[in-house]
């Protein structure tokens, strides 16, 4: 072996010994499993195998224990070899005569190992993320993969028409729900959601994303005096406005900025659920009112109905 394989912190002699003694302690190791495997089959007598076979065990154990001992003396005095991992220049740095007070190196190379290891989890993560990333709006609302449409287009800024497209065709696929749009300040989109006779939301949206949602009763004044919608005041009642606290909620569950339209389609779906606000019971409790209140909360994935306190 060339000198030069090795760092010069590393003592060659006590290397070259280390070397030996680890073959000693293998042989012992040997040994001992063929003590065990021989077992007591070379005495006359019970007692004097068994004898024989303890004597020899021991013997062996003995002898593990002391090249053991041996192997770690020697690895004492082989010596620490340096960490020569040149980063360009930065290898210089562990020439440093007193690294021990500044180990500028040895912090940097670790630095270094850190920041590939979390580059790699890194993008472990992002491919997770990626498979995952349909698993909380569209398949939870049954839409098959050979239905899903293709991906739209992922900035903030749509047509208007493609918009209008897209709210229309939610408009035909539930005939209990009737939503009226309209643009007051520009190209951003304000719905107006009437679900049969039971309630009324009010729906803000910039292009396709969905910023806000004010949720009120079917009789309830939905406009200011102007005669544009009221997009501030809440409800008069306490099941609406929990209702509007579970509407904001599900906004921030359906996600899925590559497909803003399945995001709004799975939200109107949601929404529709709460056509029998009134007449469904709580599905953990069986009861209809709980705190005089009916179920105001629904699933995101079955769409049942619960109290507030019966979901958790």
């Amino acid at each position: 072996m060339a000198d030069g394989a090795l760092s010069p912190g590393v003592n060659l002699e006590a290397f070259a010994q280390a070397i030996g003694a680890i073959q000693a302690l293998r042989s012992s190791v040997t040994r001992v499993f063929d003590c065990l495997k021989d077992g007591m089959r070379h005495r006359d007598t019970l007692e004097g195998r068994e004898k024989g076979f303890v004597a020899a065990f021991q013997e062996s154990l003995h002898s593990v224990s002391r090249d053991l001992g041996e192997l770690e003396r020697l690895s004492n005095l082989v010596g620490k070899p340096s960490e020569n991992h040149p980063l360009h220049n930065s290898g210089l740095l562990s020439l440093d005569p007193v690294q021990d007070k500044t180990p500028l190196y040895s912090q940097l190379l670790q630095a270094y190992k850190w920041s590939n290891k979390l580059q790699y989890h890194a993008g472990l993560a992002s491919g997770l993320l990626n498979q995952q990333s349909l698993k909380r709006s569209a398949n939870q609302m049954g839409v098959s993969a050979k239905r899903r449409p293709k991906a739209q287009p992922t900035t903030l800024v749509l047509p208007p028409q493609y918009v209008d497209d897209v709210i229309n065709r939610i408009d035909r696929m539930f005939p209990e729900m009737s939503i009226q749009l309209s643009r007051p300040n520009g190209t951003s989109a304000m719905l107006l959601v009437t679900l049969g006779k039971v309630l009324k939301v009010i729906v803000v949206m910039r292009s396709l994303f969905i910023d806000r949602t004010i949720v009120k009763g079917y009789n309830e004044n939905v406009y200011t005096e102007d005669g544009k919608l009221d997009i501030w005041s809440k409800s008069n009642y306490q099941v609406f406005q929990k209702v509007t606290d579970h509407a904001t909620t599900a906004l921030l569950h359906y996600q899925l900025p590559q497909m803003p339209d399945v995001v709004v389609r799975s939200f109107m779906t949601w929404l529709r659920s709460y056509i029998k606000l009134f007449q469904a019971p709580c599905q953990r409790c069986g009861r209809f009112l709980q705190d005089g209140l009916p179920p105001t909360w629904r699933d995101f994935r079955t769409l049942e109905a619960f109290h507030d306190t019966c979901r958790q």
